[in-house]
C-alpha cells in the first residue's frame, strides 16, 4: 500500500438549535405564560488515533466531515436534542495543523487518544429564558450559534524509537532487514526505498525497540529535493539517529566525510533541535573491506568528523556486528528510562 503521510480535511461542527417561542394553550388555563424550549447543542469533530489504520489516504476521497446540527427547542418547554457527534479515525501518529493560522493543534501519539478539533455551537434560549415579573409574555427567542468550521492539515510521522539516515544506497533498508523481520526493498540504485518502514527488534522478552528505515537524502533534502522534506519530517519523533556511512562506495570520488556533513546541514536547516538529538555513527558494507582496512577507513572518518558519540562498523548484508549495536541501543534506552523513573 502506497505510504500518503499528508491530507488537507475541512470540518464543520454542528450549528447550535433555534430557541422556540411558544405559549402555554390549555383549556381552563387561561394566560398560560411562555413555554418555548431551549435549542440543542451542535455536535462536536473529533479525531480518533486507531492502530489499525497506517495511512492518509483515504482523505483522497473524502475530505468534508460535518457534524450534526443541534435540534429546535420546542412548545411545552421541550429543548432539542443534542447533535451528534462527528468522530474521525485516523492513524497513530497523526499531527493536526490549522491551515489558517498554522498552529499545531495536537498529535495523536496513542491508539484510542481522541482530540476535539471542532466546537459545535450552542442552542439558543427559548422564550422561558426572558419571562419576568414586568414581561410576563417575552416574544424573544435567540438562534443557535455557528458551529467551528476549520481548514485541517494532517500530517502522519512514523513512530518509532530508532531513525536510520544515510544517503540513496547507504544500505539502510539492509540494516533493517537484518536486524528485524521487515522486509523493504533492497536493490543496486538509489531510493530503493520510497516510503518509511518500521522493524520492531526485540532483544529479550520485556526487551524491544522500534526502528524507522527512511527513504535516502541528499543535499537539498531539507527545500525538498529528492523525496525532501516530506520523509525528512519523520525523524522528528525519534528518540535515537542511527547515521549509516558507506565506507566501501563504488565511487572513488565519494567523500564520507563530505557526505555526513551534507545530512547534517539538512536536519539544521530542517530542524536544529534535531542536531542535537543523540546520533551515531554506524560504518556499513564492512565485508567489502579487509579487516586492517576497515578499520583504518572507520577511525581517519571518525578522526576527520571530530566524532564523539558512540561508532560502529557493520555489515548488514552478512550481519556482522549487527547484534551488539542492537544490544547497545537497547542499553540506551534502558538507561533512559532508569533516569525518568
Amino acid at each position: 500500500m502506497k505510504f500518503v503521510d499528508e491530507a488537507e480535511i475541512t470540518v464543520h461542527a454542528g450549528n447550535g438549535g433555534n430557541g422556540c417561542v411558544s405559549f402555554r394553550r390549555e383549556k381552563f388555563i387561561p394566560l398560560g405564560g411562555p413555554d418555548g424550549g431551549h435549542g440543542g447543542d451542535g455536535g462536536d469533530v473529533w479525531l480518533l488515533a486507531d492502530e489499525g489504520l497506517n495511512t492518509l489516504v483515504d482523505f483522497r476521497h473524502e475530505r468534508i466531515f460535518r457534524a450534526q446540527r443541534g435540534e429546535n427547542g420546542m412548545g411545552r418547554q421541550m429543548a432539542g436534542k443534542r447533535g451528534d457527534d462527528w468522530v474521525i479515525r485516523v492513524p497513530v501518529g497523526t499531527s493536526v495543523i490549522n491551515i489558517d493560522t498554522d498552529e499545531t493543534i495536537g498529535d495523536l501519539t496513542a491508539h484510542g487518544q481522541r482530540l476535539k478539533v471542532a466546537q459545535g455551537g450552542h442552542g439558543g434560549a427559548g422564550n422561558t429564558a426572558f419571562k419576568s415579573s414586568t414581561n410576563r409574555s417575552p416574544r424573544k427567542a435567540i438562534p443557535g450559534s455557528p458551529g467551528e468550521v476549520r481548514e485541517l492539515r494532517l500530517e502522519l510521522k512514523v513512530l518509532a524509537d530508532v531513525g536510520l539516515l544515510g544517503f540513496p544506497n547507504a544500505g539502510k533498508s539492509t540494516v533493517i532487514r537484518a536486524v528485524s523481520a521487515a522486509t523493504p526493498r533492497v536493490a543496486d540504485y538509489p531510493f530503493t526505498t520510497l516510503q518509511p518502514h518500521l522493524g520492531v527488534v526485540r532483544i529479550g522478552t520485556d526487551q524491544s525497540f522500534v526502528i524507522a528505515d527512511i527513504p535516502g537524502l541528499i543535499e537539498g533534502a531539507a527545500d525538498g529535493a529528492g523525496l525532501g522534506i516530506q520523509f525528512l519530517k519523520h525523524v522528528s519523533r525519534t528518540r535515537l539517529l542511527l547515521h549509516l556511512v558507506d565506507m566501501a562506495p563504488l565511487d572513488d570520488d565519494v567523500d564520507p566525510v563530505a557526505q555526513v556533513h551534507a545530512i547534517e546541514a539538512e536536519l539544521k536547516k530542517f530542524d536544529p533541535k534535531l542536531l542535537k538529538r543523540p546520533r551515531w555513527l554506524v560504518f556499513n558494507k564492512a565485508d567489502l573491506l579487509e579487516p586492517a582496512e576497515r578499520d583504518k577507513r572507520a577511525k581517519a572518518i571518525v578522526r576527520k568528523l571530530k566524532w564523539k558519540a558512540p561508532w560502529f562498523v557493520v555489515s548488514a548484508i552478512t550481519k556482522e556486528g549487527t547484534w551488539p549495536v542492537c544490544l547497545k541501543i537497547q542499553e540506551f534506552f534502558d538507561a533512559q528510562r532508569s533516569e525518568q523513573a
